[in-house]
């Protein structure tokens, strides 16, 4: 083996104090057996329990242990740019800490990367241990979306992938704060297949992604890789026009031939709550663009990290400290 890191393991944490321990011995396990060099980089986004502290102990213990401290929570999306920005191996590979996405199945995505594929991304056909909506809503969403997007994004995949050095750089030469990073996986192109597993139930602890989370993820996808709400909201607009023309008219004549008043009290106010309504959902889809379009003029940071610590800095008592950030 040379001196060159082989493979990188980016491993977003946030309040994994109840996994970390066994998240690192399977990793560390399935890493053992490429017979590789490897470093594992764990990004702790602002975890407000134990995970930093049972972190650095591991750091002490494993010099391909690298820990990277956020200033404060920046967001799954955020902590995956910023392992890739940090790591130095000829591959990449993102998996969560929660053992979800099964550890073992990196043997088979690097397989495929030694057959000369640039991307390998882990397609679930089964997911254990998850609600009815949670499995509904995904399967629906992924569709949506791909449907929805002129980029081939495939269904039923998460961020657990592997990617070669020359797409990481890609991905890393992206400016754009709202990352959607599956999504940019497929837009930078480059020769992809998949390995397929089934996603089980998380080892300890709770899902970190709240429906909120959830609902920005999915919006981020859908402004970063499509127009088409727009357009959606731009014809049904003018076909709701014409309805209500059709309707005026037709009122009109109705009113003449029978001689009863035009104006009527509820059908106007029952129209107006209807497009209201529509219009207040239509300026809402608008504003996702507007605010998305805000945040990249203000050119902040994606992330702050306040420390990053290895082995080798806690045996000489030293932390590097400061401020990275993606450009």
């Amino acid at each position: 083996m040379t001196n060159r890191i082989v493979y990188s393991l980016v491993v977003p944490l946030y309040n994994e104090e109840l996994v970390i321990n066994e998240s690192y011995y399977r990793l560390k396990s399935v890493m053992d057996r490429t017979l590789e060099n490897y470093e594992i980089v764990f990004i702790n986004d602002g975890s407000s329990d134990t995970t930093r502290d049972k972190m650095e102990d591991i750091c002490k213990k494993d010099a391909n242990i690298k820990l990277v401290n956020f200033s404060r929570n920046f967001g799954h999306q955020a902590a995956i740019t910023a392992g890739m920005n940090i790591a130095l191996g000829n591959a990449i590979i993102v998996i969560d800490a929660d053992l979800q996405d099964p550890p073992e199945a990196i043997l088979e995505m690097t397989k495929k990367w030694r057959q000369g594929y640039n991307v390998v991304y882990g397609k679930r056909i089964k997911r254990e241990g998850e609600t009815f909506f949670k499995k509904f809503t995904a399967k629906s969403y992924y569709r949506l979306l791909k449907s929805m997007t002129t980029i081939d994004i495939p269904v039923d995949t998460g961020d657990f992938r592997l990617i070669d050095r020359k797409v990481c750089d890609a991905l890393n030469s992206l400016p754009e704060k709202n990352r959607y990073i599956r999504g940019l996986v497929s837009w930078v192109g480059y020769k992809q297949t998949f390995v397929e597993f089934a996603r089980q139930e998380r080892f300890a602890g709770e899902t970190k992604y709240s429906l909120k989370k959830m609902m920005k993820l999915a919006f981020d996808g859908i402004t970063s890789f499509s127009y088409k709400p727009l357009m959606v909201a731009g014809y049904f607009g003018a076909f709701t026009g014409l309805i209500g023309a059709v309707l005026l008219i037709s009122s009109i004549i109705t009113s003449v031939i029978k001689s009863n008043s035009i104006l009527n009290l509820g059908l106007i106010l029952s129209i107006n709550l209807i497009m209201f309504g529509i219009m207040s959902c239509f300026l809402a889809i608008l504003g996702q663009y507007i605010g998305r379009i805000s945040d990249e003029g203000k050119n902040r940071p994606l992330y702050i990290v306040e420390s990053t610590i290895s082995h080798n800095d806690l045996n000489k008592n030293e932390v590097l400290k400061g401020t990275m950030f993606s450009n």
